[in-house]
């Protein structure tokens, strides 16, 4: 229907420019000296004379070419009117005819029509509310066995699927069709995935928005997109309506009036609206999702609006493991790539990440002018993910610098291995990338629910190890920026080991935040307190070990990267000489 209009107008345009330029454009024009027009006056020759205010010619048409529009210079005379009348000519004065007229007045009519019709289509929700499957032949339909990983998710939208599929099941024992899903979570998770594998597997068309969707300038746009979605999704019997990003239109309401914003709080108000009106067991569920789940409004929260709220939570070794297999299958893998050893590496990536790996890895493979993706192609493209990719031109680096950094990653790596045996360290690098690092120390820890209290200490030793090998071996004076990141972390870290997770017997269980008041002195007080006896200790450490952080230096120094084996090697072989 769209195109239908488009070309009509079109067309329209185009005959009426026609038409316009036809009556403009038919005549030739000629210019005729002033004293030639007197001539032919005087000759009675000038059939008409047309006068056209502020203009420096006169058109005149002549009795032997009335085709021919002759341009004659304008004497600008108060009597040159009534002399043109005393000798029989007509005079007009520059008006159009009436079907130049007419033609003019069609023609602003369909442009600024067209004009307003494009702009309304353009702001209308219904350009934006897709039924994502309704093109799709079932076996295209994306379900839960495209989801990897998150099993306690799938199991609990299992009967949700089999509500939409068959509501009268429930029904005929009293039980209620949840009225929304809430999917919560880090960013890059599945939590779209899994709401499009809820209405691939019941076969139901999927309306799927962003809150940032709804949120527009005008009041009550926002509010109207929302009630022509529900309109849209009700007009099926069973459908999937999908939100996402739904805090940008779901967050918590102001509670004053000069900080709250009607726009926003409209478009909220509608929404609970919408989701209070829908019959029970229609087959119509609402799905959002969100990264930030503590935003939220309480009247979205409560039973009744999303009865359910899941959380899709990073991959584990096995999910990440299937992940990458799925994206794999897509690609020209070599043999010496082990995606066993590739998921163990991949730790608190999310399924985005996984992704985003096997496709930098596949560029660089297409850059270097290759067919089949190697290791050597995956590590390239995991080190651009984790740290940026590495700078080529390293010249100005001096010999200084690399031996500062090559300690103070030497002494990471040394903490991590005596501290944290059960960590895994994938790389160490002295390479600095693009995003400012001078080098990094990756270390991937065992998949876990929790963490102790001797873990959360011995994070922050390592975190404090590079400044310390920087200070043993070259002096307190000499101590370098470098630590800056670490310190923010050992600090955030050092925070919640005493106020979130109570662990720490002198501070007791009370956590701070709950008074909402200023900072708490004594919590400071200890946090710097604990922070210099974690330095203390870990710089006895590595005192005691000062042989092997000078290898693993001169290892670094030489090679430039090392691997967990290398390490491993090296704190072996001064063990043995000791």
């Amino acid at each position: 229907m769209k195109k239908i209009i488009l070309i009509f107008l079109s067309c329209a345009v185009l005959i009426i420019g026609g038409l316009l330029g036809n009556a403009y454009l038919k005549k030739e024009t000629v210019e005729l000296s002033y004293p030639a027009f007197l001539e032919a006056i005087d000759e009675r020759q000038v059939v008409k004379v047309v006068l056209q205010e502020n203009k420096n010619t006169i058109q005149v048409t002549l009795k032997e070419s009335p085709e021919v529009v002759h341009l004659v210079p304008n004497p600008h005379t108060e009597d040159f009117t009534e002399f043109l009348l005393l000798n029989g000519i007509t005079v007009d004065y520059g008006q159009d005819s009436g079907i130049v007229t007419f033609g003019k007045l069609v023609l602003v009519i369909v442009i600024v029509g067209g004009m307003v019709w494009f702009i309304r289509k353009g702001n209308s929700s219904s350009n934006l509310i897709i039924n994502a499957n309704k093109k799709k032949k079932k076996e295209d339909l994306i379900t839960l066995s495209r989801v990897a990983g998150n099993a306690e998710a799938k199991s609990m939208v299992l009967d949700v699927i089999e509500f939409i599929k068959n509501p009268e099941k429930y029904s005929s024992v009293g039980a209620r069709m949840p009225r929304g899903l809430l999917f919560y979570g880090p960013p890059g998770t599945g939590k779209t995935l899994m709401a499009k594998a809820i209405a691939g597997e019941a076969n139901v068309p999927f309306y799927a928005m962003s809150g940032s969707d709804f949120v527009q300038m005008y009041v009550g746009v926002g509010a109207s997109r929302v009630r022509s979605l529900f309109q849209k999704a009700k007009k099926n019997e069973r459908a999937v309506i999908f939100i996402d990003e739904i805090d940008a239109i779901g967050k918590k309401r102001a509670r004053s009036v000069s900080a709250s914003n009607d726009e926003r709080d409209q478009t909220l108000n509608a929404l609970l609206t919408e989701m209070s009106g829908f019959h029970d067991n229609s087959g119509i569920i609402v799905i959002g999702a969100t990264n930030r789940l503590d935003t939220l409004d309480e009247a979205l929260l409560r039973p009744g609006r999303f009865d359910r709220q899941i959380e899709i939570g990073l991959p584990d070794i096995n999910a990440r493991k299937h992940i990458l297999s799925l994206y794999a299958s897509k690609k020209p893998l070599s043999d010496d790539v082990d995606l066993d050893a590739l998921a163990k590496s991949t730790v608190y990536f999310s399924g985005a990440m996984l992704e985003n790996l096997l496709n930098e890895a596949a560029i660089i493979t297409a850059n270097e002018k290759q067919s089949i993706i190697r290791k050597e192609h995956i590590d390239k493209a995991f080190y651009t993910v984790i740290a940026g990719a590495p700078k080529m031109d390293r010249s100005y680096i001096t010999n200084k610098d690399r031996k500062i950094t090559a300690y103070h990653e030497a002494g990471h790596a040394l903490a991590t291995t005596l501290l944290l045996p059960d960590h895994y360290i994938s790389k160490v690098t002295i390479i600095p990338s693009v995003r400012g690092a001078g080098g990094f120390n990756l270390s991937i820890p065992k998949d876990t629910m929790f963490q102790s209290r001797t873990q959360l200490l011995a994070n922050i030793q390592v975190l404090l190890a590079g400044r310390i090998a920087e200070e043993l071996i070259f002096g307190p004076e000499e101590i370098t920026t470098g630590a800056s990141n670490d310190i923010q972390k050992a600090s955030s870290y050092i925070v919640d080991y005493i106020n979130k997770f109570g662990m720490d017997p002198d501070m007791g269980l009370f956590n701070i935040e709950v008074l909402e008041e200023g900072l708490d002195t004594k919590l400071i007080e200890r946090c710097r307190s604990l922070m210099n006896e974690l330095y203390t200790r870990t710089k006895a450490l590595l005192k005691s070990n000062l042989q092997s952080l000078e290898n693993i230096t001169s290892e670094l120094l030489e090679r430039e990267s090392l691997t967990g084996e290398d390490i491993e090697c090296i704190c072996s072989a001064n063990k043995s000489n000791r």
